[in-house]
């Protein structure tokens, strides 16, 4: 690639993508401190947030593993199976809504809901308060991340707490070095990969700071796939606005840390990369997309896998007498 053309790629690159900020980002109505994220962080790891005492947060978003627990859909509560495949968590900070369907605003609206799914931690907010509250550490934890409260242990707070320890998950990537200025952090291949990318019109979509998570589309917008890729009674956001407009309207996948992120898609049918980006071509853009096109996008698609956050497992508060039992229904079937 010459070196007009490589200073033009990287413009245009940077005219559709941002790099992840060098700092925690701030989110809405929720100042971030260490207190807070050290409670956050606790509560993340923590299964005795759920009805079982067997499932936390890190259960379908594992840090270990890309963020979400590599499988079709997420086993929950009684064994169950959830409907969708788990997003990342990585980065997961930066999307303007949550969950496939966009049903909640911010990060506290999503921590807040599969602990109260009955398919995933069916638990309750008043049974997680108690649980809480039964546990000197953690109230004492509370006191010291909301200081100005005199009630700090409420299920909203868990919310902000979770919420300001997955806003530090961030991942740096090769690809945030290239649109700072380095050049040389994309081989050759990858910038072939990030032309197609742009020209095929991926990026219409998947564009912004975690290439997506920041639009609403349908799947199947030129051609639909097959029912086994989109199921016909999983409708999207439909079920969240209730507009005939929004069938099978997902929000854009993001792409950061994707290929740590198998298998593919809300339904989780798809293990192979390079099979979901064929898939998107056809689907998306009516583009029969050539097995070097889609080679080349895939090793774009490696500059976006970052470096994971260090991790250091919490040790969690112990039990007291009055610490809510786990429920005892959880046998495969129930």
């Amino acid at each position: 690639m010459g070196t007009a053309s490589a200073q033009d790629l990287r413009e245009q690159a940077v005219s559709v993508f941002e790099p992840l900020p060098s700092t925690i980002p701030a989110v809405t109505d929720n100042p971030i401190t260490e207190e807070k994220i050290e409670l956050g962080k606790a509560l993340f790891f923590d299964p005795r947030m759920s009805a079982s005492g067997v499932f936390s947060c890190n259960s379908c978003h594992n840090l270990a593993t890309g963020g979400d627990d590599n499988l079709e859909t997420s086993i929950g509560h009684g064994w169950q199976k959830g409907p969708r495949n788990a997003p990342t968590a990585l980065n997961a900070v930066f999307n303007e809504a949550q969950f496939w369907d966009g049903r909640a605003e911010d990060l506290k609206a999503q921590a807040k809901g599969p602990v109260q799914a009955g398919v995933e931690m069916a638990n309750t907010p008043e049974n997680v308060v108690a649980t809480l509250k039964s546990m000197p550490q953690y109230v004492e934890w509370f006191e010291a991340a909301f200081p100005e409260e005199g009630d700090p242990v409420t299920f909203d707070n868990f919310a902000r707490a979770i919420e300001a320890y997955e806003a530090t998950l961030l991942t740096p990537a090769p690809f945030d070095a290239y649109l700072n200025g380095n050049e040389a952090a994309l081989d050759e291949q990858q910038k072939a990969g990030l032309a197609t990318f742009i020209d095929k019109g991926c990026a219409s979509c998947h564009s912004g700071i975690n290439l997506g998570g920041n639009g609403y589309y349908p799947f199947g917008l030129i051609e639909k796939p097959g029912a086994e890729v989109l199921p016909e009674d999983d409708k999207g956001r439909f079920a969240v606005t209730e507009t005939a407009d929004d069938s099978y309207v997902f929000r854009a996948a993001p792409l950061r840390n994707i290929a740590l992120t198998a298998p593919y898609f809300h339904s989780g049918k798809v293990w192979d990369l390079k099979q979901a980006v064929a898939i998107m071509g056809t689907s998306q853009l009516g583009e029969d997309l050539t097995d070097q096109e889609v080679e080349d996008i895939v090793a774009f698609l490696d500059s976006l896998t970052g470096q994971m956050p260090e991790v250091s497992y919490p040790v969690l508060p112990a039990e007291t007498a009055s610490t809510p039992r786990p429920s005892e229904d959880v046998v495969p079937g129930q």
